[in-house]
C-alpha cells in the first residue's frame, strides 16, 4: 500500500466539529490549545459552541481548519507508524500539508493564515466578489461560459475539483450571469456559494502581493514529506519555490484534478483524507475510483482506517 495524505480547505467547516476525537484523544485540545496561545483568543471554545457566523468568517474559519488538520494528523502519528510519500492540501489544507511535512512551525502557520484571512476578506468590498459552482460541463466549456459572462468584469475558474465539478469566482454580477449560462450550455447543476471572499481568481492578485512580503517573513524548511502544490500540482523543494507558489494561489486556480493524478503517477493507492469531514473524499473517488480513500475524522473513521491499513500489511505477509 503507497498512501497520500490530503487536507481539506474551507468549506469543511462545522461547529462542534472533532469533538468526538477529542474526547478519545488529548491532542486534539492541546493542539487547539497551542493555536489559542498564539491567537489570543479561545479557538476550541469557537469551534464547539459557535456562534457559526462567527465560525464561517474567513479570518477564523483558516486557522480552526488548519489546527482541525493538524490535530487529526497528530493523533495518527501517535497511532499508527505508517507515513505517506506525498501529501497535498485544497486551498488553505495546503498550509496544513506543509505543516505536517515539517516545512513550517504550527505557530509560524496559524499566525499566516489568519493574516491570510485578513488579507483576502479586505481585497474585495462585501457583495462585489462571489463563487458558484458548475457541474456537468467541462472546463473548455466553463472557460467559454466565463468568457461571454465577463463583459468587462472577471470571472474564471478558480478550483477544479473533480471531472464535472468546477468552481468559478469573480465579480458578483459576472458570476451572476456565468451561472445563467452554465445552466443554458447543459449544466446539471450551476449555483452561486454563500461565499463572499472570491479566492483563487484575479480579483485576488493585489492581496498575492500583499502577502507575499508576509510569506517572506516567515521561515520554511525544505519539507520531510513532498508536497503537491495547487497552482502547479508540482512538488517544490527550494524554499522560494514553496512562497511563490503559496502566493499564487491565492489568484490562480485549485489544480485538484491534476493533484490527484500525479499522485497515481506516484503509484499512490491509497489516500487519507485528514481533516473534519470527508468532502474531498467524495471528489477523489470521482476523479479516480481505483484509489482507495479513507477519511479520519472521528474515532470510528480512525480505527477503520488504520483496520485497512493493518490488513493490507497483514496480507503482505
Amino acid at each position: 500500500m503507497t498512501v497520500a495524505f490530503v487536507f481539506p480547505g474551507q468549506g469543511s467547516q462545522s461547529v462542534g466539529m472533532l469533538a468526538e476525537l477529542a474526547d478519545a484523544h488529548r491532542t486534539v485540545q492541546s493542539t487547539f490549545a497551542e493555536a489559542s496561545d498564539t491567537l489570543g483568543y479561545d479557538l476550541w471554545q469557537l469551534v464547539q459552541d459557535g456562534p457559526e457566523t462567527e465560525l464561517n468568517k474567513t479570518t477564523r474559519t483558516q486557522p480552526a481548519l488548519l489546527a482541525s488538520s493538524v490535530a487529526t494528523w497528530r493523533v495518527w502519528n501517535e497511532m499508527c507508524q505508517a507515513r505517506p510519500i506525498v501529501m497535498a492540501g485544497h486551498s488553505l489544507g495546503e498550509y496544513s500539508a506543509l505543516v505536517c511535512s515539517a516545512a513550517i512551525t504550527f505557530t509560524d502557520a496559524i499566525r499566516l493564515v489568519a493574516d491570510r484571512g485578513a488579507v483576502m476578506q479586505d481585497a474585495v468590498a462585501e457583495g462585489t466578489g462571489s463563487m458558484a459552482a458548475v457541474l456537468g460541463l467541462d472546463e473548455n466549456q466553463v472557460e467559454e461560459v466565463c468568457q461571454q459572462a465577463a463583459q468587462g468584469q472577471i470571472v474564471s475558474s478558480a478550483n477544479f475539483n473533480s471531472p464535472g465539478q468546477i468552481v468559478i469566482a469573480g465579480h458578483r454580477k459576472a458570476v451572476e450571469r456565468a451561472v445563467v449560462l452554465a445552466k443554458e450550455a447543459g449544466a446539471k447543476r450551476s449555483i452561486v456559494l454563500p461565499i463572499s471572499v472570491p479566492s483563487h481568481c484575479a480579483l485576488m492578485a493585489k492581496a498575492a502581493d500583499q502577502f507575499a512580503a508576509r510569506l517572506n517573513s516567515v521561515e520554511f524548511k525544505q519539507p520531510g514529506i513532498s508536497v503537491l502544490h495547487n497552482v502547479d500540482a508540482t512538488n517544490h523543494q527550494n524554499t522560494g519555490g514553496i512562497k511563490l507558489a503559496l502566493q499564487q494561489q491565492l489568484c490562480q486556480p485549485v489544480q485538484w484534478v491534476k493533484t490527484i493524478q500525479e499522485m497515481v503517477n506516484k503509484n499512490v493507492n491509497t489516500i487519507i483524507e485528514c481533516g473534519p469531514n470527508k468532502v474531498l473524499s467524495g471528489l477523489i473517488k470521482r476523479i479516480d475510483r481505483s484509489l482507495k480513500v479513507l477519511p479520519v475524522y472521528d474515532p470510528g473513521s480512525l480505527e477503520k482506517a488504520l483496520g485497512e491499513l493493518t490488513d493490507t500489511d497483514k496480507d503482505k505477509k
